[in-house]
């Protein structure tokens, strides 16, 4: 059964821009040349919430833990960390749209 790592973070101050350049050229690619399958970001508006929220997909749970704990994705997590605080994550059964 599918499944959805649902990451949640805040964009730390002063590096918007870092922070975008990093994740189109880098954190994007990267997850999926992990086999995981971008499905969804979403960006806070108002309200003290998360300021983004991304859902990434995996076959199925062995698959979606066994990359978590690569050291790939220790790489690529600790780039995202130097652009962003408040990071957790969470894998949660797939069932299509909005997720929290």
């Amino acid at each position: 059964m599918a499944v959805k790592i649902l990451m949640t973070w805040d964009i730390a101050s002063e590096r918007d821009q870092e922070y975008f350049e990093f994740i189109i050229g880098e954190f994007i690619p990267g997850v999926q040349r992990l086999g995981l399958q971008p499905a969804e970001a979403w960006a806070t508006i108002y309200g003290s919430y998360p300021q983004i929220q991304v859902g990434l997909l995996a076959a199925d749970a062995p698959q979606a833990r066994r990359i978590l704990a690569s050291g790939d994705w220790g790489v690529l997590q600790d780039r995202l960390f130097s652009y962003v605080k408040n990071f957790s994550y969470k894998v949660v059964p797939e069932r299509g749209g909005f997720q929290f």
